[in-house]
């Protein structure tokens, strides 16, 4: 008989005014001196100063050193930062990357190791300092997993940390965060959010809880993401979103993604595509070949995203349900093919053998796939 685990942050709070909970949470937490990790145009964009209004007259010091696709070197500097300023606690003030650089900060920062030991899953052997994570975008989910997924530049592949130490003591989840986000990230950020939640649902770890979360983000990204991109001061869009993302990362923390990261991570780490553009590059034709293997899920996917399935069979709602993904993406302007991104064709076979390879990711998916299956959606994609 199997058992189902189910895993989030220690405490969620959400809302317009969820920031301002920070005065509140910091001290139960004990956190005296907190790191705030961040990049600079969120310091630039005044985006930060939410977070440093509840402050008060706490010591505070910012890393402000966080890129997008972030990489081991920036964990191994915002540590250093950690430790030299006499530092109790975290605050991942950003997208996934600034989250996944302070989560991966907390679980390095209690290790007698090298950063590189804890790769792989299960390899935090305790628990770090306090953690809050405070999303910019709606799109990760990270201020609700165990996972830190960081760049390793050297071997041109994407490395998890995956351990239940890296889930947040606290996740602050508010609309207003995201208001200054830009319409290019949160079209990739929405799609990320989007993939979450259609790979959680056809994972072969999917449960009820998992299932229920993420239809209903599908449902809601099909309807908000349009509008935040259109009008990125709609906050009832916004807010939308932020909930949608939420649940995606509750729903794929616990199920788990497949073969669109799968094949998402060789691509962004050799040719530095941002995650969210990588996924949704390859969303439509990974689900095109699950097809066979879970015909009546896609068909409730297609329903979901407010396709008119009504008498159709659940092949030809699948069907609709691989169009759908392609028009949203289109609706928000994501690029088509990855030659648009000068990726060249015969980078293609050994991106399907490193793919291949990452069955943390892979043994989720639906359908069993060679690295000949691989290279074919590649070019299918190309």
């Amino acid at each position: 008989m199997s058992i189902a685990a189910f895993k989030i942050a220690n405490k969620l709070l959400t809302g317009q005014s969820a920031v301002e909970q920070l005065a509140v949470e910091l001290p139960r937490l004990n956190i005296a001196n907190p790191l705030i990790v961040t990049d600079a145009i969120l310091i630039k964009s005044g985006t930060v100063d939410h977070v440093l209004k509840q402050l008060g007259e706490r010591a505070y010091g910012i890393f402000d050193g966080v890129e997008p696709e972030p990489e081991i070197a920036i964990v191994e500097a915002c540590a250093k930062a950690y430790r030299d300023g006499g530092h109790d606690g975290l605050i991942g003030v950003g997208g996934g990357s600034a989250i996944d650089i302070a989560k991966a900060v907390a679980g390095y920062v209690g290790h007698d190791g090298a950063l590189d030991e804890l790769f792989g899953v299960d390899q935090i052997k305790r628990k770090g300092p306090p953690l809050i994570a405070i999303p910019t975008t709606a799109g990760t989910g990270s201020e609700v997993t165990n996972v830190s997924i960081l760049s390793d530049k050297q071997a041109q592949l994407k490395k998890g940390i995956v351990s239940d130490y890296l889930l947040p003591d606290v996740a602050l989840v508010s609309p207003v965060m995201t208001l200054t986000c830009p319409r290019s990230v949160t079209a990739a950020s929405g799609i990320d959010a989007l993939v979450h939640a259609v790979e959680s649902y056809l994972s072969v770890n999917a449960s009820p809880i998992t299932d229920a979360l993420a239809i209903g983000a599908i449902k809601l990204i099909a309807k908000a993401l349009p509008k935040a991109y259109a009008n990125p001061t709609d906050l009832v869009a916004r807010e939308d979103m932020a909930t949608a993302s939420l649940m995606a990362g509750m729903a794929f923390g616990n199920a788990g993604v497949g073969a669109v990261h799968a094949l998402a991570y060789p691509l962004g780490g050799r040719f530095n595509i941002a995650h969210g553009v990588s996924n949704a590059l390859l969303l439509p034709y990974v689900m095109a070949w699950n097809k066979l293997a879970c015909v009546e899920r896609m068909a409730e996917i297609a329903t979901a995203l407010g396709m008119q399935t009504h008498g159709l069979s659940d092949k030809a709602a699948a069907d609709l349900a691989v169009e759908a993904m392609a028009e949203l993406c289109a609706s928000v302007d994501i690029p088509k093919g990855m030659r648009s991104f000068g990726v060249p064709e015969d980078a293609i076979p050994a991106m399907a053998e490193e793919a291949s390879k990452i069955d943390r990711l892979m043994r989720n998916n639906p359908r069993r796939l060679t690295a000949g299956d691989i290279e074919q959606i590649y070019r299918s994609a190309y």
